[in-house]
């Protein structure tokens, strides 16, 4: 079955990304991170802790973690030995990029449609992170977790990204991996996709009728029609 959306390439004035799990696949390795992290502390450490994570700035993941594990929790101790680990792996090249990013990429670019990243993580992390695969210099600018007062699912980061592309945000395609973020950018009043990767989507996501892709192929080949 073919990949369709309930409206033409031709609505969309501008695209915003989110950058973990959509453009990389670097939640995988955000997850194993984590969890080395806490057994090299001696930490207790669940998966679904980290998966709870998904999406979530560096001030709301904490707040997730002790309400999981209990308020004495060292959040802090865990996230500076995350943050070493992590640093690391960026630096060896070991986050790829999601499949389909460079061919959706050319489409825009045909296009002539301006681009910005929407990411929960703080901006010293996330310019190396795309730097590393080659996608940097292909967006035309980012918002990012440590630039907003709210994090993923409020509004504010999409909000922000229309106005750095200079696009009412309802002419705005965004592309979401999380349910966190899709809450977003419906908050936002933006178009919406879809693009699970950890997470499929929440009851909540679905019953909004938020459209669902495959991958970034689909939508590479949406603005290729």
């Amino acid at each position: 079955m073919s990949f369709t959306l309930p409206f033409a390439s031709t609505d969309i004035r501008g695209v915003i990304f989110d950058m973990d799990g959509l453009l990389l696949d670097s939640e995988r390795v955000a997850l194993a991170t984590v969890a080395t992290a806490a057994a090299e502390l001696g930490l207790e450490w669940r998966y679904e802790v980290g998966l709870a994570m998904v999406g979530l700035n560096a001030h709301d993941g904490p707040l997730v973690i002790r309400r999981h594990l209990g308020d004495d929790y060292p959040t802090a101790a865990l996230y500076e030995a995350f943050g070493r680990i992590y640093e690391t792996a960026i630096l060896e090249g070991r986050i790829p990029v999601k499949g389909g990013a460079a061919e959706l990429f050319d489409q825009l670019d045909r296009l002539a449609l301006g681009r910005v990243v929407a990411t929960s993580t703080r901006r010293s992390r996330a310019e190396p992170k795309l730097a590393a695969v080659g996608l940097l210099p292909r967006v035309h600018g980012m918002v990012c977790g440590d630039e907003v007062e709210r994090g993923k699912p409020a509004p504010d980061i999409f909000l922000a990204a229309a106005a750095r592309l200079g696009v009412p945000v309802e002419h705005c395609l965004v592309l979401e991996d999380s349910n966190a973020g899709v809450r977003g950018a419906l908050a936002a009043g933006a178009r919406v996709v879809m693009v699970p990767d950890l997470l499929q989507p929440a009851d909540d996501v679905r019953a909004a009728g938020v459209p669902l892709a495959a991958s970034l192929h689909d939508l590479a080949r949406f603005f290729a029609r």
